[in-house]
């Protein structure tokens, strides 16, 4: 698992300069024990809600645990880190590693199983696993959308699109280079429509940033075909590389709470549910009392009952579609 703060499960709680972190309460008040571990979510994310509903494990342990059992590693782990884009300049506007960081942790990876399971196995394991690459949210909303941000002023939306899904390719290249085989790249969320950002550009009645969701429509279109172009002139006929639209699973959600058994989509359970988010959604915020009322825990990520929603279906379209 590779990306942002989505699916981190705790690769980051040591970065106490970062303001992406989420190993404090009330972060992990629905988690098994009740306790923060980095998850930026009530309880799970969707990197163990994958795991579970493929049939690996519980949970997804993140790689920067120092209590990772050979059986941990043998079964996958996250890489993901909050904070982290697939332009540099956005882990650096955050305070975390770049996006590469991700890829020589997974080549250290690598070699620890080799020393496990032997070169061969080692072969086998990463061609069979599944692996998904969760990003450009955080290079959507808080690095083009930021009015301090350099990147507004370098390009226009169609050129920094262009620049994402360069980045994007060459990431799953070098993920493929490595010898994984099934890949799913989750594209741009409905990211206007997540309470921070209505906040910051829905108007009075906190609509939907529209600039916003139609940059995250540009990206996707563009990531897909790139992804199509791999499929047939890159990889080996063995495999699978998925687009995976979550954009408007998402949006209908939010659009359509009640249809999921929520009340509430515009805000955040955490705090007001208008802004806070990570290291502004703490102890000293109140919380709702029923998460499963709402779409978003803090006013930037889901709750885990949203999230079992979206990665139901993601699952489903990796079988039925995707042929995985």
């Amino acid at each position: 698992m590779f990306g942002d703060s989505i699916v981190d499960t705790g690769n980051n709680n040591n970065n106490i300069l970062s303001p992406a972190r989420s190993n404090f309460p009330p972060y992990g008040r629905d988690f098994i024990g009740s306790k923060p571990t980095g998850r930026y979510s009530n309880g799970k994310v969707p990197s163990d809600l994958f795991a579970e509903g493929l049939g690996v494990k519980e949970l997804l342990p993140p790689y920067a645990d120092p209590n990772l059992t050979p059986k941990d590693l043998l079964t996958g782990v996250c890489f993901a880190v909050g904070g982290v884009g697939y332009d540099a300049y956005t882990s650096k506007l955050a305070d975390v590693p770049a996006l590469s960081d991700q890829l020589e942790k997974f080549k250290e990876y690598i070699e620890k199983l080799k020393g496990i399971a032997g070169e061969e196995k080692t072969k086998m394991i990463l061609s069979n696993s599944i692996v998904f690459v969760v990003l450009s949210s955080n290079d959507i909303a808080n690095t083009y959308f930021n009015s301090m941000s350099i990147r507004r002023w370098q390009y226009d939306a169609s050129s920094y699109t262009d620049l994402l899904v360069n980045y994007a390719t060459d990431f799953i290249k070098e993920l493929y280079g490595l010898g994984t085989r099934r890949i799913g790249v989750i594209g741009a969320p409905p990211i206007g429509c997540v309470p921070s950002q209505r906040t910051m550009g829905g108007g009075l009645e906190r609509n939907c940033y529209d600039e916003e969701n139609q940059v995250a429509i540009m990206f996707n279109s563009k990531l897909s075909s790139s992804l199509d172009y791999l499929t047939k002139h890159y990889v080996n006929h063995d495999a699978r590389l998925a687009y995976i639209d979550i954009y408007y699973p998402l949006l209908h959600v939010i659009q359509n709470p009640t249809q999921y058994g929520f009340k509430i989509s515009k805000k955040g359970c955490c705090g007001t549910g208008l802004i806070e988010a990570a290291t502004t959604c703490n102890s000293l915020d109140k919380t709702c009392v029923d998460a499963n009322d709402y779409v978003f825990w803090d006013a930037y990520h889901p709750t885990e009952k949203a999230y079992k929603i979206i990665v139901k279906d993601i699952i489903k379209s990796l079988y039925e579609v995707h042929n995985f």
